[in-house]
């Protein structure tokens, strides 16, 4: 798998019929490994252990039904209460991250109503802050820690 602008984790890897698995912590199971996963797993990993992202309060492949479309949103984190804080979208390293990209996630935070938005390919990362009372929002310079939020 490509290298990542991301720090680099240990990962428990197999390989069944000549497809690649990865271990996936946060849903106790192996999941198939592509390059989006890759993704996942690295980014929610650097979440969990530089950010300090109780890994209990980070869902992953979380189903949202949107205009009679389910749809999978790649992370959300929860607060301690239960509230979803941020959304996580994640593509393939070889996939540049555009409009179209932002345009997903806010689509799908029209269901959880998020004040962070986090888009990611492993190489280019970008958090926005929504102000949602305010109807504006601000790209941030870092990924905040979680007590930040």
């Amino acid at each position: 798998m490509q290298p990542l602008n991301l720090p680099s984790y240990r990962f428990n890897i197999q390989t069944k019929e000549q497809k690649k698995y990865i271990f996936d912590d946060f849903r106790k199971k192996f999941v198939r490994l592509t390059p989006e996963e890759w993704v996942r797993q690295h980014f929610v990993r650097y979440l969990v252990e530089a950010h300090h992202y109780p890994a209990a309060l980070v869902a992953l492949e979380k189903e949202l039904d949107f205009n009679r479309l389910h749809l999978r949103a790649d992370a959300v984190v929860y607060s301690r209460k239960a509230q979803p804080l941020l959304l996580v979208e994640c593509k393939a390293p070889d996939v540049p991250i555009r409009q179209e990209h932002f345009d997903q996630i806010v689509r799908y935070n029209m269901q959880l109503k998020v004040s962070y938005l986090m888009v990611t390919n492993g190489l280019q990362h970008y958090c926005v802050h929504l102000d949602l009372e305010r109807n504006n929002y601000r790209f941030l310079g870092e990924i905040p820690d979680y007590e930040e939020l």
